[in-house]
């Protein structure tokens, strides 16, 4: 059985609900005013005989006043409060920070698998589960949840929205939401529960957990130093991904409020400035239990819901682990469009959707978001555990539609998996000779003096990881730098490597991800880093936050140590040069380009053009080529045809075949063409010629090396 409220604060409660006095109670209980005043400041208890007496005063059930887990169901109805128009004439049209993020699937699992990290119960030692849960609705079941959510009381408010909606972008997006819900019969929702977290602790109103999710905006109230968020605008994620503005929260605290800690629920609706039946209203709702100490008892504040009502508003949760679940409602996936992911549905097979809500392609996109930014706290080995357990289900009315799958770091990030589990087991080597081999580095970054000071605190030893790459680990020759809570915030290539050399992944630790509190500075360098960040936390840079607390220069000291990361992987995976180069050289020498390739139009457009070339001769007698593409910008390029030619004195020059022709970068090789990848400004292939066709000896032959337009005929 749960563990129930103190019956003095609930009894104080259910009478404020009911709008019943302690007097008229004792009226009703037969029972002295004085006993009602005992009951309810802890001074006594009343009698089994008086409970059951109290339960029908309070026009509910008797096991219900003896758990004392949720509220009575007598006076103040669940029910909408709408804020009022400001007395000013001020009008808001939409939350400003949800303008901060996109409509995208991708930032939401992003914002909110890091504000799961960051709210961790750390003192059990296990990791945070999150799981994502897309549920699509149409029929007897969308007309349930309406019914659930009190659709009658929120319909007038989308239609006011709505009648406005081409002045401004919110009301758009609310519009297009309503009508594909009513003319397509369908509605998206996502759910996201985090298990072993803290939960929405605190008041309703004051400083804490609770308030600074659902009542307030740009307030981050993080459980470590170490958290990824800071600036409190994650949060808007979950209502950007709405295309109502409507989210559903249910919260298992870790710390009790009034008493409890389960089903405490709450909805918060965005909708811009509106009127509704000559009354104008701010923007904001909440749904919820009126609160009876706010004025004319109008203002909504969370309530302890029965299992049947959180059952009705899609809210379960599977176990009694603390957390929160939130239910976005009309969830929608907009940036999907510019990824090419969208798969229309039989339904939908003349284009007439345009495949936002598509909850095939949701999954998809969640998942591969999931691996690509947190790998690493999915990530165990030694005496580490994973900070982090992930996954994603899709339903459709209650069935299973894609059963649910956790996301393995070792599939999306195997590479990185693998340098990553070698540091913690303790098996990396100084220098990499083997493949599969991670080798480790220590790079300084040295700590600014805060206020603008002159001098160096202390230097940070960051911890870089690198390995061979591997073809699921996507773009190759990239550092992931990261920190305490292991998501992934930095990528970057490595300037100036050379052509030819192996493909390889790099993983720099820096702050408590170097190895914990007992590495050096790791706290300031914590600190330091996470103030480096923007909202997106998707780099270190300079900042506002940074030039406030230490200097304007301070950014150098971050550009510093890109600088170190950067020469340490060279000197990992550059192969030194032979004393005996002077081979090498003559190779290089016999191999050209022309200074105007076949493929360039003085009149057209801009090309892409060889900038780069290495070669060698194999043991077979092959010429083994790797080149290099400079790409221009453009939004479409054309493919192009490596062509390898002898050169020769006079007469045509003979042209060799391809044996092998493999993309390494920024390209594809599709029946020797390359065709490059949108917006990549560098390409790099590697080819090797059929020496069947060679006329003479290889080391006797000079090469050109052209890159023709089309198929190269």
């Amino acid at each position: 059985m749960e563990t129930g409220e103190d019956f003095g604060p609930w009894l104080s409660r259910q009478l404020k609900l009911a709008r019943m006095t302690q007097t008229q109670l004792a009226e009703a209980v037969d029972v002295t005013r004085a006993a009602v005043s005992a009951w309810i400041t802890g001074r006594a208890t009343p009698r089994a005989e008086t409970i059951e007496r109290i339960a029908q005063a309070l026009n509910t059930d008797l096991a219900t006043v003896h758990t004392r887990t949720t509220d009575t169901l007598a006076g103040l109805p669940v029910g909408w409060y709408h804020r009022p128009g400001h007395a000013d004439g001020g009008r808001e049209f939409g939350n400003a920070a949800a303008f901060a993020f996109d409509a995208d699937v991708g930032v939401l699992a992003r914002e909110t698998c890091q504000n799961s990290l960051d709210e961790r119960l750390t003192e059990n030692g296990r990791p945070v589960r999150v799981r994502y849960t897309l549920h699509e609705l149409t029929g007897g079941d969308l007309d349930a949840f309406r019914k659930a959510i009190l659709w009658d009381e929120l319909h007038p408010h989308y239609m006011a929205v709505s009648e406005s909606a081409a002045q401004q972008k919110v009301g758009r997006v609310v519009d297009a939401g309503v009508r594909d819900m009513f003319e397509k019969g369908r509605l998206v929702l996502l759910r996201i529960d985090d298990y072993n977290a803290s939960g929405l602790t605190g008041d309703d109103y004051d400083d804490g957990k609770f308030a600074a999710v659902v009542r307030r905006q740009l307030e981050s109230l993080k459980s470590g130093r170490a958290a990824g968020g800071s600036y409190g605008l994650g949060k808007a994620t979950l209502w950007a991904t709405s295309a109502l503005g409507l989210v559903l929260i249910n919260s298992m605290l870790s710390v009790p409020h009034e008493g409890r800690t389960e089903r405490r629920v709450i909805g918060r609706l965005e909708l811009p400035w509106r009127a509704v039946k000559g009354r104008q209203y701010a923007g904001p709702a909440w749904l919820g239990r009126p609160d009876p100490d706010s004025q004319g008892a109008e203002v909504a504040r969370s309530w302890w819901a029965d299992e049947e009502t959180v059952k009705s508003l899609y809210l379960t949760r599977d176990s009694d682990d603390p957390g929160t679940s939130f239910l976005i409602v009309g969830a929608h996936d907009v940036a999907s469009l510019d990824q090419g992911t969208v798969d229309l549905d039989a339904d939908d097979e003349d284009g007439s959707d345009d495949g936002t809500r598509d909850i095939r392609a949701m999954h998809r996109r969640l998942v591969e978001a999931l691996g690509r930014d947190f790998w690493a706290a999915m990530t165990g080995g030694g005496s580490r555990l994973p900070l982090l357990e992930a996954s994603v289900e899709t339903l459709r009315n209650g069935k299973v539609l894609i059963e649910e799958e956790k996301v393995d770091p070792t599939v999306h990030q195997p590479s990185r998996t693998r340098a990553l589990r070698a540091f913690y087991d303790g098996t990396t080597v100084d220098r990499l000779t083997e493949a599969g081999q991670v080798a480790l580095r220590t790079v300084p970054l040295r700590l600014p003096l805060s206020g603008g000071r002159r001098g160096t605190l202390g230097t940070h030893p960051a911890v870089l990881l690198v390995t061979d790459a591997e073809d699921a680990d996507g773009v190759s020759n990239q550092v992931h730098s990261l920190r305490g809570n292991r998501m992934t915030i930095k990528k970057s290539g490595v300037a100036g490597l050379p052509l030819g050399v192996n493909a390889f992944q790099a993983v720099l630790l820096a702050g408590h991800a170097a190895g914990g509190a007992s590495v050096p500075f790791a706290e300031e360098a914590e600190e330091f880093l996470r103030a480096a960040e923007p909202p997106e936390h998707d780099r270190w840079g300079q900042t506002e936050e940074l030039t406030l607390r230490w200097s304007h220069t301070a950014h150098h000291r971050i550009a510093r140590l890109t600088t170190e990361v950067n020469a340490a992987v060279k000197e990992l995976v550059v192969r030194p040069k032979r004393s005996g180069s002077q081979d090498g050289a003559k190779l290089r020498k016999a191999l050209t380009v022309p200074r105007k390739t076949a493929a360039r139009r003085s009149s057209g457009p801009a090309l892409p053009e060889l900038d780069g070339l290495d070669a060698t001769i194999g043991a077979g007698g092959e010429w083994q080529i790797t080149a290099e593409v400079k790409l221009p910008r453009a939004d479409e390029l054309p493919a192009m045809t490596p062509v390898v030619l002898l050169d020769v004195r006079s007469g045509a020059r003979p042209k060799l075949d391809w044996a092998e022709l493999v993309a390494v970068d920024g390209c594809e090789v599709e029946d020797g063409v390359l065709r490059f990848i949108p917006r990549a400004r560098r390409a790099v292939f590697r080819g090797s010629t059929d020496v069947a066709g060679h006329p003479v000896r290889t080391a006797l032959t000079r090469l050109v090396l052209e890159l023709r337009a089309g198929k190269g005929e």
